[in-house]
């Protein structure tokens, strides 16, 4: 059942980059507040969320420095920026559990995917993260090296 759920599933876009620089703990599944426009680039594929990061202000949490590029088939007038800031849609509890974690503990709120879910409906799946040192790199490097020369070891042998 759940292979189905995935399948139904269409990625829009991936931060490849928050697993290398940080150690990633919960994940939460937000919605998110977007324009026609917008989301007709979305439906096309396009969309970059490896700079961006989500933020509180005012009174919302909001993803900052996304980039969503202009939908061409659209008039002039009823275009959006490609760069604005736009609110995330979570649970009053979540929000509290994510505005703690931040505010006690120093940790970042990093998005990892952008996508549709079955419903059609955009979502984005966010974690919260700790910043990993040089030493924590070279160590997960040196961990998919050997796991890689393991792999091609017991491929010669078996």
């Amino acid at each position: 059942m759940a292979a189905a759920k995935d399948d139904a599933r269409k990625l829009v876009a991936e931060n490849r980059k928050a697993r290398h620089e940080f150690f990633l703990t919960d994940t939460w599944e937000a919605g998110i507040m977007l324009t026609g426009t917008e989301v007709k680039s979305l439906r096309k594929g396009q969309a970059n969320i490896a700079e961006s990061y989500a933020s509180f202000e005012d009174d919302g949490l909001f993803l900052i420095n996304s980039y969503i590029p202009e939908y061409t088939q659209a008039g002039r007038f009823f275009q959006h920026e490609p760069r604005r800031k736009r609110r995330l849609l979570l649970h009053k509890a979540e929000l509290a559990k994510l505005f703690q974690a931040v505010e006690r503990k120093g940790m970042t709120i990093v998005p990892v995917e952008l996508y549709f879910n079955a419903k059609g409906l955009a979502k984005l799946k966010l974690a919260l993260a700790e910043g990993k040192k040089l030493a924590d790199k070279r160590q997960d490097a040196a961990k998919r090296d050997w796991q890689r020369q393991k792999a091609r070891i017991m491929r010669e042998k078996g």
